[in-house]
């Protein structure tokens, strides 16, 4: 940008007389220049008096005002810190400061951000230059022990936080400052002895920013944000301030310290610190209780200002008054408090950025963000106009008709247009932030509460004990008053979501051991007090999925996905979900903090996927594939961070590095709702004996354990739960094997030892996690091992052992058994896996290895059609079954909800038409595959064949 005023708008004189006197001062003006002087000193006494007396150096600083305002602060900076003109020398470059931003502003030539900023800059220099001042003096008195000149740099030990406008860079023109000042406790041997110097120090730099003199005074300094000011001195340690935000601090200072940043001292230091705050500022959860606490800020600020009635613009004060400035920045800051900790993006300080970010987000419809970005730069304007009229800290319009008058010229505005924009701009932004902060205020629009009858009468009527009621109130989530309160106003929707399931008291007992498992209850009733259409959605899981409601009550975060705008919306792909994880990844500081993230968001996203097969959003097919996806993202997430973890301690994987293979269903890319993952890890050291690290380890012993670091982060039990069961049983000699095999070792067990079900079981191998190059190397070898095809009759004879030895195992099933006795889906997929083995075809899945079947000529297409419908129910079933519960299905427990889940997913008409076609399928298909064994089986086995290994074709 150059460096020059181009002028946009000018100010009208409201005394010409006065506006004639200022721009004599500065001869040699004419034009637009001339009347920018002449209009500014004859609508401001206070910026007329510094044009008289700053004339000589505003000359030069209307050529080049940034050289000017640079110039002036490096002549600040290299004061001496003891020398005594620091005071008066700080308020020379405030005026010169003030005097060219004010008619940068009044001018046009900076836009609301580089006039603000340029306030905030100086404002930055000017803490700087008197707390070193201020440190200079104990230092000279030795007052601070085991420091010296060289520590007055970094603040020695002190640093301060600017909070507020001061912190965001939104300084108004004639702000106050608001600073913590907090000092490191680790910088001194004996902070005690230390801390009433940093005292002194403070007060001192608060009094030479402060104190008003006959040349003026720097910033006015206001210290009281502290923690609990009225007890703590004016500086104070951060050990003792972090204690006291996580104990005690409210919610109005987590939005205070969305724009806090440290601007003077140990900067570094201090950016720690706000580091280490940020699980205060920041909740993981989305914060609807805050949306409460904010608006009681906003009705104590009108009850001590008499803010209340309707809008009048004389004295209407455009900070905290009806449709003011901090209407918008609540209005901003609060929604970041809800939805920071989940959206990084969201944490700025700034309030325009952090509206249009709010807007991209999905948080904010984009036209009430950008209207209100362009009240909030009205605003701004008008508050600076009124400021630098006289140089006072008010935000108040003039009170009379002569004030507004000269408010309209200082601004060249005609004052008519002038109050009707400002009526219409302030009206309009009370609008927006009302509906937000207290949508529950009556008026014009407002939804009517759902008309329920008496909850007693209701509870009667449902055929519930009319204590299940009563006992509600004795339930930890209902402690609290505040609590109680937002439920009452709840409970007349929540017991009309409910009476509407298909078995009412069914549903209620449900939300019964919802609400009798949840730890605490504002934050949750806060968000479906602000999301209305949970509340349907929990009436819809309480009367089909009772076990889904009570995961929900000790898993509640997952209800912030629904909020998050898509959540409805189609399955994104796996790639995409991938990318996603590592999004989130990236934010946390630390493995473990990765690992809770990682559940967090796999908890959120399988939570999505039941909820859309609930729905019927998606058929059952599409939540295995979906559940598979999502655990895809998981494997290609989480090994990466388990590896570097690990190589933290033991150095890189030795060699190429390792890849983990998905077998079973999980391979397939069909998992149901309480799948477990099966998985085997293969390696090459590529010759490498050891790490390199600083524990190094054996090649073998070091994957070992990696895998072992890997099951630990799947599966261990944590605060945010586990993510998956592991089972690595298919890995080579199974449990007697090594949990990571060498890819050597695997080639060799595979050509001249594997048995031939594992050879089936390779037909659904899929690498899915792991470096580029080995995992294409892996694939390859097991295309390689399954491509040449096998003998049909030995391998048919092969499944006929496996089937009878699983029968004598595990006997016929239950009566809704799906996945293991005749003709259920274990057997199924055994001949479709065969069909892809005799093949030689690796990509078969069950479709594709009951069609390769009949290619082959072993399979009748009427056999095949049989096989596949019966495993498409019995998946159908399965699916639903886990959804609603972890053990076998069992129609008669599951309630009416889940039985019409049930009906609808399979297509059937009743219960008793599902148990019939169920029996008749399995028995058919059962009978179908004895038929096929019994016909195309090989019984006479060869030499190599007797003891199970795989004939080859010849």
């Amino acid at each position: 940008m150059e460096d020059r005023l181009d002028l946009t708008r000018l100010p009208r004189p409201f005394d010409p007389e006065r506006g004639a006197e200022a721009l004599a001062q500065v001869p040699g003006l004419s034009g637009d220049r001339a009347a920018l002087i002449a209009g500014t000193g004859g609508s401001s006494p206070y910026l007329a008096g510094l044009i008289a007396r700053e004339a000589d150096w505003l000359t030069g600083a209307l050529e080049t005002p940034l050289t000017a305002l640079s110039a002036e602060g490096a002549r600040l900076q290299a004061l001496d810190p003891l020398d005594p003109a620091i005071g008066p020398e700080l308020r020379c470059g405030k005026r010169r400061m003030a005097l060219i931003v004010a008619l940068a502003d009044l001018g046009g030539a900076w836009p609301l951000e580089k006039v603000t900023g340029a306030l905030t800059d100086f404002a930055d220099l000017a803490t700087g230059v008197a707390l070193r001042a201020a440190l200079a003096a104990e230092l000279k008195r030795g007052k601070l022990p085991g420091m010296g000149p060289e520590d007055l740099e970094t603040g020695c030990g002190l640093v301060m936080m600017a909070m507020g406008k001061m912190g965001a860079g939104e300084l108004n023109y004639s702000s106050d400052i608001d600073l913590i000042a907090l000092y490191d406790e680790d910088r001194f041997e004996d902070a005690g002895e230390a801390r009433p110097a940093l005292i002194r120090a403070v007060r001192k730099m608060a009094t030479l920013l402060s104190e008003p003199t006959g040349e003026g005074y720097v910033f006015r300094t206001d210290l009281r944000l502290r923690p609990d000011p009225s007890v703590t001195p004016v500086c104070v340690g951060m050990e003792a301030a972090e204690r006291y935000y996580e104990s005690l601090g409210r919610t109005w200072e987590r939005a205070a310290y969305i724009k806090a940043r440290p601007c003077a001292g140990d900067l570094d230091r201090g950016q720690r610190f706000l580091d280490g705050l940020r699980p205060f500022v920041w909740r993981r959860h989305l914060d609807y209780a805050a949306i409460q606490d904010a608006h009681a800020v906003r009705l104590a600020i009108r009850d001590s200002k008499g803010y209340h009635g309707p809008l009048s613009l004389p004295g209407h004060d455009m900070k905290l008054g009806r449709g003011g400035i901090r209407e918008i920045e609540f209005f901003a800051q609060f929604h970041q408090l809800i939805a920071g900790g989940r959206d990084p993006s969201l944490r700025l300080r700034a309030t325009v950025p952090a509206l249009h970010q709010l807007s991209v987000a999905g948080w904010l419809p984009s036209d009430a963000a950008s209207e209100l970005v362009d009240h909030y730069r009205a605003h701004r304007e008008v508050e600076h106009r009124v400021q630098m009229i006289n140089d006072a800290q008010t935000h108040k319009l003039p009170a009379n008709g002569e004030g507004l008058a000269r408010l309209a010229a200082l601004m060249g505005r005609d004052e008519a247009e002038l109050r009707g924009d400002l009526t219409r701009r302030l009206e309009a932004v009370h609008e927006i932030t009302e509906a937000f902060f207290a949508p529950e205020t009556p008026g014009p629009g407002k939804a009517q509460a759902v008309e329920v009858p008496d909850p007693q009468e209701l509870a009667r009527e449902m055929g519930v004990d009319k204590g299940v009621l009563a006992r509600w109130q004795h339930y930890p989530a209902l402690a609290s008053t505040r609590s109680r309160e937002i439920f009452g106003r709840l409970r007349p929707q929540l017991l009309a979501s409910l009476a509407r399931a298909a078995k009412p008291e069914e549903a209620l007992l449900a939300f019964d051991g919802f609400l009798k498992g949840l730890p605490a209850g504002v934050q949750l009733f806060s968000l479906f007090e602000a999301n209305p259409q949970l509340i349907d959605l929990i009436g819809d899981i309480c009367g089909t999925v009772p076990e889904l409601a009570l995961f929900l009550s000790r898993n509640s975060g997952v209800l912030d996905a629904v909020i998050g705008g898509d959540f409805f919306a189609p399955w994104p792909g796996n790639e995409a979900l991938a990318a996603e994880l590592g999004r989130v990844l990236e934010h946390e500081a630390d493995y473990e903090a990765r690992l809770d993230a990682a559940r967090r968001w796999q908890k959120e996203w399988h939570f999505r996927i039941g909820v859309h097969h609930l729905r019927g959003l998606i058929r059952p097919e599409e939540a295995g594939a979906e559940y598979a996806g999502l655990a895809e993202a998981v494997l290609r997430g989480i090994w990466p961070e388990v590896q570097a973890d690990f190589a933290r301690r033991h150095g890189p994987p030795p060699g190429r590095g390792a890849v983990v293979m998905a077998m079973g269903s999980m391979g397939a890319g069909r998992l149901n709702a309480r799948s477990d993952l099966d998985l085997i890890v293969i390696y090459d050291a590529a010759g490498q004996e050891s790490s390199d690290g600083r524990r190094p380890l054996p090649a073998r012993v070091y994957y070992a354990r990696l895998t072992q670091a890997l099951v630990t982060a799947l599966s261990a039990p944590m605060a945010q739960g586990r993510l998956y069961e592991v089972d690595m049983r298919l890995r080579p000699s199974g449990n007697q094997g090594p949990v990571a095999t060498s890819l050597t070792s695997y080639r060799d067990y595979q050509q001249a030892t594997a048995w031939t079900w594992e050879h089936l079981a390779l037909t659904r191998a899929r690498v899915v996690a792991g470096p580029g190059e080995l995992s294409r190397e892996v694939m390859a070898f097991i295309d390689s091992v399954i491509a040449p095809g096998r003998d049909k009759g030995a391998v048919l004879r092969q499944v006929a052992e496996m089937r009878a030895r699983i029968l004598a195992a595990k006997g016929a099933g239950a009566p809704w058994e799906v996945k293991v006795g005749p003709g259920r889906n274990q057997e199924i997929e055994l001949i479709a896996q065969a069909g892809g083995l005799i093949a030689g075809d690796p990509e078969g899945w069950i479709g594709d290895g009951l069609r390769l079947a009949v290619a082959q000529g072993w399979m009748h297409e009427d056999e095949r059609e049989l096989l596949a419908s019966t495993y498409r129910l019995l998946w159908n079933v399965g699916q639903v079954g886990k959804l609603l519960s972890d053990r076998v299905l069992d129609p008669e427990a599951i309630g009416e909800g889940g039985r019409a889940l049930l009906l609808r997913d399979t297509g059937a008409e009743s219960l008793e038409e599902l148990r019939q076609a169920f029996e008749l399928a399995t028995r058919s298909a059962g009978d179908a595959i004895t038929e096929i064994l019994a016909r195309e089986a090989d019984v006479d086995a060869g030499p190599e064949d007797a003891e199970g290994r795989p004939g080859r074709t010849t």
